[in-house]
């Protein structure tokens, strides 16, 4: 696929919470897909290997240890992560590093209403980890419909809108933009 090919969807419902030290993003997606399918999605790795920015060595939809292999750029790292709840399909919530993600899952008349909390320990991630999210949840949709494209991640991302949206989701934040990761930087010229 070329950055020809794709545009980005429109900004998605989203909003930043803080919590103590900590601050989370809560990025809702209205999907046209039921619950089940979406939970295959979001749990069994061969589909996260199709669009998330890591691949996982198991399972998701049960409770215990786990490893994403993080592939946002041309080194990918092996990431402890526990799923602490697992109550298919309607919630998964699983600690990678110091981040906690939580997907809830909602039936709709049309599909599924997708909420994912993402937490972080520093602000200045929520834009990025929003625009970062809204590829991939583009890829995964394009995924349930039964047209896949390849996986948007890492600092080929650039190439895709990420910085636009990055810029975006910033704004819309009330963040400011502190542009690409560190540790993609020297890979965004490459691409």
């Amino acid at each position: 696929m070329t950055p020809d090919a794709y545009r980005p969807s429109p900004l998605a419902q989203a909003d930043c919470e803080a919590t103590e030290d900590r601050w989370t993003l809560v990025f809702t997606r209205d999907l046209r897909h039921p619950p089940e399918k979406v939970w295959g999605a979001l749990t069994e790795p061969g589909q996260l290997a199709a669009w998330a920015p890591y691949t996982a060595d198991r399972d998701l939809s049960e409770a215990g240890g786990a490893t994403l292999t993080m592939i946002d750029d041309e080194k990918p790292q092996d990431m402890a992560a526990e799923v602490v709840r697992a109550e298919p399909p309607t919630l998964l919530e699983y600690t990678v590093g110091t981040d906690l993600l939580r997907w809830e899952l909602t039936a709709t008349g049309a599909g599924t209403r997708l909420t994912l909390r993402h937490t972080v320990e520093n602000h200045d991630w929520i834009p990025k980890v929003a625009a970062g999210w809204h590829l991939c949840l583009d890829v995964a949709e394009k995924l349930l419909e039964g047209h896949p494209i390849p996986p948007i991640r890492g600092a080929a991302a650039v190439d895709f809108g990420w910085s636009e949206l990055n810029d975006q989701y910033a704004r819309k934040f009330g963040i400011p933009n502190t542009g690409l990761p560190e540790h993609l930087k020297g890979e965004a010229g490459a691409s």
